[in-house]
């Protein structure tokens, strides 16, 4: 049998519980010269139960939230119409939005785009790609910024001096050179 959403999609969706505080951090100054706002780290897929939350959270920080953009993977269902605080919210969900990323329009037409840390992230890994997210000088876009945090650190020069026995290892000094400084 086969269904259709269509209907479905054109629904105003309202979710039946309170909205739940959004772990949330946004850069703190409102800057229109940051690469990201901030980050946001929703507990599930679930857009009508994460959603309402913080587009709560936003309004207090940066005005009412009128659309929303979403990556279309990544989230359990679609729905086109958001009821939040007595207004609806347009969603858009796009192919070509990073899955990382999400864009708020608000009415006064400013914009904030968060990270978003997937759901199932460890605490420490989601909490250093929120700090990072909300930075204001951060250069590092949205889908590259878990991958950063979770990479494990590189070895500066030191800790290879340290491990070479006192020289750096594949030193280009001649040899005749390299005995005079030892």
């Amino acid at each position: 049998m086969t269904t259709t959403t269509a209907p479905r999609n054109r629904m105003t969706i309202a979710s039946l519980s309170p909205p739940l505080p959004p772990r949330l951090r946004m850069e703190p100054t409102g800057s229109s010269r940051t690469l990201l706002d901030g980050g946001w780290w929703p507990r599930s897929t679930d857009p009508v139960a994460e959603l309402p939350g913080l587009v709560l959270a936003i309004d207090a920080l940066r005005g009412p939230v009128t659309r929303l953009i979403l990556s279309a993977d990544g989230w359990d269902t679609h729905p086109r119409r958001l009821g939040v605080a007595g207004r609806i919210l347009r969603l858009g969900y796009f192919t070509s939005q990073p899955l990382s990323l999400l864009t708020a329009i608000c009415a006064n037409r400013s914009r904030v785009d968060l990270l978003v840390v997937p759901p199932r992230t460890t605490d420490a890994a989601a909490d250093a790609a929120m700090i990072l997210a909300a930075t204001t000088t951060n250069i590092i876009h949205a889908q590259h910024i878990p991958l950063m945090v979770s990479a494990p650190p590189v070895a500066v020069a030191e800790d290879a001096w340290e491990d070479e026995g006192g020289h750096l290892a594949g030193s280009r000094l001649a040899p005749s050179r390299r005995q005079a400084i030892r």
